[in-house]
């Protein structure tokens, strides 16, 4: 298989068509190997348009919805992001290429130190991986220009809203079971935010939140 234009064919037939129109994103997905990060018997799988298990409670996103997110959050070289679930590393390592730093936290020990050993193997020195259960009530004493969720939550709330700066964006999935509907939602001033519906998916839920339908993330 012809890698190159595997990774191409993703971009053009699975993400432009959903509205993935971010040239300077598409890139980042493109140039990054997404091979490297798919556990081995998957490999066959790499490409396709389904999200690829990495334990029995992760899986890899769709790669149209990692080209949807990127559209919607426009993500500038200057920019902090925090990503809320690590998983392979994949999308960890596209952000790196369009951002200042990433700080991405995941509640799989296993699958931060897997992802660990993808990145620095990659060379990619703006990204700081830890192990947190972002299910809990966890703080951060930074603000961020962008915050990812890559996985859905019954219901989020404002608490979270203040890890953005002014002009910050944050995308998260929002819902239960059948009804569930991504989201953007930007700082607008100290105590004003926006927030607009993008698509409807479905997507698996945060772990620590599967049994409680009325958590407020």
């Amino acid at each position: 298989m012809n890698i190159k234009q595997a990774r191409k064919n993703v971009i053009e037939q699975q993400i432009r068509p959903w509205g993935g129109l971010n040239y300077i994103a598409n890139n980042a997905l493109k140039n990054t190997p997404r091979e490297y990060f798919v556990p081995e018997k998957y490999k066959n799988l790499t490409f396709a348009d389904i999200e690829i298990p990495l334990t029995s409670k992760a899986k890899m996103l769709f790669p149209k919805i990692e080209g949807q997110l990127l559209n919607a959050l426009n993500i500038k070289k200057h920019e902090t992001v925090l990503e809320i679930g690590t998983g392979s590393g994949y999308l960890t390592a596209v952000l790196s290429k369009l951002c200042k730093s990433v700080t991405s936290i995941e509640i799989d020990e296993n699958l931060t130190h897997s992802a660990k050993k993808r990145i620095d193997t990659l060379g990619i020195d703006n990204v700081t991986l830890e192990v947190v259960d972002a299910s809990k009530d966890w703080k951060y004493n930074d603000f961020f220009n962008v915050v990812i969720i890559s996985s859905s939550v019954p219901k989020i709330t404002r608490r979270y809203f203040h890890l953005l700066n002014v002009g910050g964006r944050i995308f998260v999935i929002e819902g239960t079971k059948n009804v569930m509907s991504a989201k953007l939602i930007t700082r607008i001033n100290k105590n004003k935010w926006d927030t607009k519906s993008l698509f409807e998916t479905q997507l698996d839920t945060m772990q620590g939140l599967e049994s409680s339908n009325n958590f407020e993330f």
